[in-house]
Formats: structure tokens, sequence, C-alpha cells
């Protein structure tokens, strides 16, 4: 049976577009903003947070500890410390598990792979944090802004929000604390305060880009 790829394209971008906000968004969006925003990630991870054993928030920043200081893998990392939430979210929020488990998996592979990239240039730690958390907040904005996101600390302060009536973008931020606190041991003082620029940087980046400012 032959497959008119016009009515394709039609059931993908037309008629599978979720409304968000006054804008229509297709299946085939939320595709390339996860791909786009994770590779994104796998860069901004291994090209500028890793030579410097610079940390992030959320569990990106719970998979670098365990990468420095076990040697495991980042990505495969953050799926094993993500697999406990995801197991209570099969039970209790399937919305999320739908709206996060592909930007999950897709991203974790992306790091891993970006880690076997050999780079011959070094910038100087201060604008690595930088750039690295400006190129995470893109990769996890971009996401976000097409209904998807990699899970994480974000998933977690939802539930914890949904529970306690909390603000969620409090307990963003306390988590986030938690995890950078948790790693000055492993990474040092110095470089403790480069990864708060590192996520200062993050956060004012998938900020406007949620926001759609361009």
């Amino acid at each position: 049976m032959k497959i008119n790829f016009f009515i394709l394209y039609d059931i993908l971008c037309r008629k599978g577009r979720a409304y968000d906000g006054g804008i229509y968004i297709s299946y085939i969006e939320k595709v390339v903003a996860t791909i786009v925003g994770s590779l994104l990630l796998g860069i901004a991870i291994n090209f500028f947070l890793v030579p410097y054993h610079l940390l992030d928030g959320g569990l990106i920043g719970l998979g670098l500890i365990i990468h420095y200081y076990f040697q495991l893998p980042a990505g495969l990392s953050i799926i094993l410390l993500s697999a406990p939430l995801y197991a209570y979210v099969w039970f209790f929020e399937r919305s999320w598990l739908f709206r996060s488990l592909n930007g999950l998996l897709v991203s974790s592979l992306c790091i891993d792979l970006c880690s076997n990239i050999i780079i011959h240039w070094k910038l100087p730690i201060a604008l690595s944090a930088i750039l690295g958390g400006l190129l995470i907040g893109l990769g996890i904005g971009l996401m976000l802004r097409y209904e998807t996101s990699t899970g994480g600390t974000d998933m977690l302060a939802h539930i914890i929000s949904k529970k306690s009536g909390w603000n969620v973008g409090l307990i963003i931020l306390f988590l986030d604390s938690c995890v950078l606190v948790s790693g000055i041991n492993i990474v040092g003082a110095t470089i403790f305060c480069y990864s708060v620029l590192t996520i200062i940087a993050g956060a004012f980046m998938t900020s406007i880009t949620v926001r759609r400012y361009w």
C-alpha cells in the first residue's frame, strides 16, 4: 500500500497539533525540539562543564557528581536517578510520564554520545561556565517551549507543589541548591562558585526561551 507523503504530513503537522497559549504545536515540532534541545545539552555538558568539573542543578547536576566521583557516564547516571521518580509518575502522574520520558532518554543518549567527541581547545573557566549554562538553558527552554522536557527536578517540583501547595519555582530553586551544595566537597569551593554562574546563566536563558522573546 502506497503512503501519500502529503496526507502523512497533514496528519502529523495539522491534525496532530496540541494547543498551547494560542499556538499549535505539532508532533514533528516536538520531535525536532527534543533532538535539538538534547544535542545542546550534550554539547554544553561535555564541551563546557565536564572539562572543569563544573556542576549544574537538578538531575543533570547529580548525574555530573556521580560521573566525577565514580566515572559512570553522566547520561546513564541521569536515567538511573530518574527511575524511581518515573516509577512514581507511572502510577500517579502519568501525563508527566508521556510528556518527559522521550526528553529524558534522548537527552541522556546525546550527553553520553557527545562525551566521545575529543575537543582540542579549552575556554577560560568563567566563559566556559557561562556558555555552558546558556546552552543548557537554551536546550531545556526549547523543549519546554514545545511541551516536552527532561523531567528531573521540574517534574519532582511539580509533584511536591501539587501535594503541598508550595510555589513550584521556589521548590526548583531549593532542589537545585541542594544538588549544588552536595557537590562542593567533590569539586571544591572555587568550582562551586563558577557552577553558580552556570545555573544563573541557565535559568536566564530558559526563561527567555520559554517566553518566546525571539
